[in-house]
């Protein structure tokens, strides 16, 4: 069985378009194990976003929406005083995993990809605690009420219940803990696809990479282990 982690950051443009492509993998691996590991971009960030850094980054979301056709929305950074703190939006995954534990991870990273589409697509401010819980518990929700495997969660899952893990001392520090494997593992990028393969680690992809691409690379780590 294939053994895949995906090391990624909500707040990440190419993780964004990198969705589609990551979901059609798991389609065509339905028996993969999938661990989901944050990377923390901009982590603890303090500085107010300036008018060029904001076009700077908004260039290369042009380029995104380019390569994957996904909607996107300006308002999000258009704040004034926005501070680009990728930090709550990762945390808000954590506490996904951390309430969700006995979903697939396939569920979580649903959870993951309804933060990317509220910030990028709504134009929500996902580095605001109340909104991550807004988005994060209704994801949830919807997570548990798809999966067969659990039909009901441990307890109500409701904003305030998610705001409460999501401010939670261990929350914090479990987050932490992800950003820090990350960098033990020597990750410079953003989405990083990794393949466990008889107790070793390989790197399949480093940023934006196809299906076809990253299958073909899967297969060829696989067979050369044979």
């Amino acid at each position: 069985m294939n053994h895949l982690i995906y090391i990624a950051d909500p707040m990440c443009s190419w993780c964004y378009g990198f969705g589609p492509q990551l979901n059609a993998l798991l389609d065509a691996l339905p028996e993969a194990q999938l661990d989901i590991v944050m990377g923390g971009l901009r982590a603890y960030n303090t500085e107010v976003m300036d008018d060029a850094r904001k076009a700077t980054i908004l260039t290369h979301w042009k380029h995104v929406e380019e390569a994957s056709g996904l909607p996107f929305s300006t308002s999000g950074m258009a704040r004034p005083g926005f501070i680009y703190d990728t930090e709550p939006a990762c945390r808000a995954v954590v506490t996904a995993r951390i309430l969700g534990e006995d979903l697939p991870p396939r569920k979580i990273l649903d959870v993951f990809h309804a933060i990317q589409h509220a910030f990028y697509a709504e134009g929500r401010d996902v580095t605001n605690l109340q909104v991550l819980a807004e988005v994060g518990a209704t994801a949830l929700a919807d997570a548990y009420g798809q999966s067969s495997l659990a039909a009901q969660p441990p307890a109500p899952i409701d904003s305030t219940g998610f705001l409460q893990t999501l401010s939670a001392a261990s929350t914090i520090s479990e987050t932490r803990q992800d950003f820090a494997q990350t960098q033990q593992w020597g990750i410079q990028g953003f989405p990083a696809l990794v393949l466990k393969h008889d107790a070793t680690l390989h790197l399949v992809s480093s940023g934006f990479t196809k299906t076809a691409v990253l299958m073909e690379r899967i297969q060829a780590i696989t067979h050369a282990a044979l």
